[in-house]
C-alpha cells in the first residue's frame, strides 16, 4: 500500500466573504484568513480550501471572475495572498483553490471582445447562436430562466448554465483550453497545493443543443441532459490533467454532479482518472430539502455503499455534508433546536470515518445553524433571489417561498463565521455584508473550545481518532444493519484491525442486535457523544441521534 498525504488529510473549507474580517470593511479578507491560521492548526486541519479570490464583479459571490490572475479587492492584494501561502506552509497545512473554468464573467477580457464582434478572434471562445425564431432552445439555466442571453449588439445568443453573467466557455476550441491550462500551471508553479475544479461536469455540451423533452409543457426545461457529465468529457479532462495536474504532487478534487458510481473510476481511478477525488451530490437529495423533510435512510445507505464499494482500491472518495452552496447539516439533517449537540456530533462521526478524505465547512465544528430572516432583501444570494422573484411571478406567496429559503437557501451556510459573542460575533468591526445568526451569542468558536464537551473539541476528538489509526483512513468499507430503518452502521477493516461505526440518525430510540458471528469480540468504545455505560456491544439502544465508534478485537 502507498500512503498518500492526500488521502490522510483532513481538510477546512472556507469561503473567504464570510470566514474573517482584517481590515473592517464588513468582508472577510486573507489578512483575516491568516489571523485564524493558527485556530485551523490546533484543530487538526491539513488542508485549506479557499472559494474563489479572483478579481470578480461578484454576480455570484466570486464564481464569475474576470481576471485569473487577479486578486479580488474586496479580499486583499495577491501580496497578501502569496505571505497567506506561506504562513499555511510554515504551519505544515497545504491551501488548494477554487478553479472555475466552466464559465468565466461576462465583464472577462476574453467575453467583452468575444461580443465586441462577430469577426472577433475571441468569438469561438464562448457559446454563440443565432436563434432565428428567439432563444436556441428550451434549456434552463441551473439558476432559473433561460439558459440563452440575447445580446442586441450582435444580434446572436450566448449560453449560460448558471448566472446569465456567467457565459459558458466553449471548451471546443483548443485555444479556449489552451490559454486555462497555461493559467492553471501560473498558480501551480506559484507553489498551491492543488485545486478544488468547479462544475467541471458542465464543460461537454449535447452537438446542436437540441431541444429536451417536454412532458409538462414548461417554458423552460431542466438542461442536465444536454451539459452534465455528457459523453465525450472524459477527452477534455484527459487533456486538462495531461497538461496540468499530471506535472506537479498536488490534490484535485473535481464537483463532479451526474457523475454515478460505475463511472467512479474512470474521473478518480487510481490508473486512469482524472482527480484525487471528486465531490459527488447524490446522497444529498436523499436528506429531505423538501420543507416538510424526511430522511430516506434506504437510500442513503445503497448511495454510500455504492460509492465506497466502487472506490474501494481503485480510486478515493471526498467526505462532506456541507459547503457553500448547502444548508447546514445540523439544520436539514439533524435536529438544531432538541438535539443539536447530539445530532452535530452524530452526523459528524456518521459521514467523517468512512473512506475517503474528509471536509469540514467553515462554522460545521461549532454546530452552527441555518438563518430565518424575514425578509428576501436580507439575503443575497443570486439564485435565491431569482427563485424569489420567480416564485413570486407564478402566483407562490412570500410565506411559501421564504419556507424554502429558509430549508434549502445557499445563504443559510454564508453567513459569518461566529467567532465570539461579541458584537458582529467578533467577524468584524464594520457592518457585515450579510447579516449575522442572531445565535451567535450562544454558539461561537470562544465557547465551543472553553466547554471539553463542544462539538468543535469532538470534531477535534475525531480528526486525532483518524490520524491514530490508519485503518480509519485506508480500510474497507462494510455496511451492516443494512435493514435497520433508524441505524447507519459500518465497519472500517484493514489488516488486523476492525472498527465499528454505528450511528442513529433519528429523534427516537433505536434497538439492535448484531450478527450472532460477533459474539466473542472484544469491543473497546473509541469515542461517542452519549455516556454510555454499557461493555456489551452485541445488543442495545442507542438513544437519539445517539453515535459510538469501538474497535473490535
Amino acid at each position: 500500500m502507498n500512503r498518500i498525504w492526500w488521502k490522510e488529510a483532513v481538510a477546512y473549507q472556507i469561503y473567504p466573504r464570510s470566514f474573517m474580517d482584517a481590515n473592517g470593511d464588513g468582508i472577510g479578507d486573507l489578512q483575516g484568513i491568516m489571523s485564524k491560521l493558527d485556530y485551523l492548526q490546533d484543530l487538526g486541519i491539513d488542508v485549506i480550501w479557499i472559494c474563489p479570490i479572483y478579481t470578480s464583479p461578484n454576480d455570484d459571490n466570486g464564481y464569475d471572475i474576470s481576471d485569473y490572475k487577479g486578486i479580488m479587492e474586496d479580499f486583499g492584494t495577491m501580496s497578501d495572498f502569496d505571505l497567506l501561502l506561506k504562513e499555511v506552509h510554515k504551519r505544515g497545512m497545504k491551501l488548494i483553490m477554487d478553479l472555475v473554468i466552466n464559465h468565466t464573467s461576462d465583464e472577462h477580457p476574453w467575453f467583452i471582445e468575444s461580443r465586441s464582434s462577430k469577426e472577433s478572434p475571441y468569438r469561438d471562445y464562448y457559446i454563440w447562436h443565432p436563434g432565428e425564431n428567439g432563444e436556441p432552445n428550451n434549456w434552463e439555466s441551473i439558476f432559473g430562466g433561460s439558459a440563452w442571453e440575447y445580446d442586441p449588439e450582435t444580434k446572436e445568443y450566448f449560453m449560460h448554465v448558471f448566472s446569465r453573467k456567467q457565459p459558458d466557455l466553449n471548451w471546443e476550441n483548443p485555444n479556449v483550453r489552451k490559454d486555462l491550462y497555461e493559467m492553471v500551471n501560473w498558480w501551480l508553479d506559484k507553489g498551491i497545493d492543488g485545486f478544488r475544479v468547479d462544475a467541471i461536469s458542465h464543460i461537454k455540451k449535447v452537438a446542436g443543443f437540441p431541444d429536451l423533452p417536454n412532458p409538462k409543457n414548461l417554458k423552460y426545461v431542466p438542461s442536465f441532459e444536454g451539459h452534465m457529465n455528457q459523453e465525450g468529457i472524459d477527452v477534455f479532462l484527459q487533456e486538462l490533467k495531461r497538461e496540468t495536474f499530471a506535472k506537479y504532487d498536488i490534490m484535485t478534487v473535481g464537483e463532479a454532479n451526474g457523475v454515478k458510481p460505475n463511472q467512479a473510476e474512470e474521473w478518480v481511478g487510481e490508473e486512469k482518472g482524472v482527480f484525487n477525488m471528486i465531490f459527488q451530490f447524490e446522497h444529498l437529495d436523499l436528506w429531505g430539502k423538501s420543507v416538510s423533510g424526511g430522511i430516506d435512510l434506504k437510500g442513503l445507505k445503497e448511495t454510500f455503499n455504492a460509492w465506497q464499494t466502487a472506490l474501494d482500491e481503485k480510486g478515493w472518495n471526498a467526505l462532506f455534508l456541507e459547503n457553500h452552496d448547502q444548508p447546514r447539516s445540523v439544520s436539514t439533517w439533524g435536529d438544531s433546536e432538541k438535539y443539536w449537540d447530539q445530532s452535530a456530533k452524530c452526523l459528524a462521526t456518521m459521514y467523517f470515518l468512512m473512506q475517503g478524505t474528509p471536509f469540514i465547512y467553515q462554522g460545521q465544528e461549532i454546530g452552527m445553524t441555518n438563518v430565518k430572516f424575514p425578509s428576501i432583501d436580507d439575503y443575497n444570494d443570486v439564485a435565491i433571489k431569482n427563485l424569489y422573484r420567480n416564485g413570486m411571478e407564478d402566483g407562490q406567496s412570500h410565506k411559501e417561498l421564504m419556507e424554502i429559503i429558509w430549508k434549502n437557501g445557499r445563504d443559510n451556510s454564508r453567513t459569518p463565521m461566529q467567532w465570539n459573542k461579541n458584537k458582529n460575533a467578533g467577524f468584524t468591526t464594520g457592518q457585515p455584508w450579510l447579516k449575522i445568526n442572531p445565535n451567535f451569542t450562544e454558539i461561537n468558536v470562544e465557547s465551543a473550545m472553553n466547554n471539553q464537551d463542544s462539538i468543535y473539541n469532538y470534531y477535534k476528538k475525531l480528526i486525532q481518532l483518524r490520524k491514530e489509526h490508519l485503518a480509519l483512513v485506508y480500510g474497507s468499507f462494510k455496511l451492516i444493519l443494512e435493514d435497520h430503518h433508524q441505524i447507519f452502521a459500518y465497519l472500517r477493516i484493514w489488516k488486523d484491525e476492525t472498527f465499528l461505526i454505528m450511528t442513529n440518525l433519528f429523534d427516537i430510540e433505536a434497538s439492535y442486535q448484531l450478527p450472532a458471528e460477533w459474539q466473542h469480540q472484544h469491543a473497546e468504545m473509541l469515542i461517542g457523544n452519549d455516556n454510555v455505560s454499557e461493555t456489551s456491544v452485541m445488543n442495545g439502544v442507542l438513544k437519539p441521534f445517539e453515535a459510538r465508534v469501538y474497535r473490535l478485537t
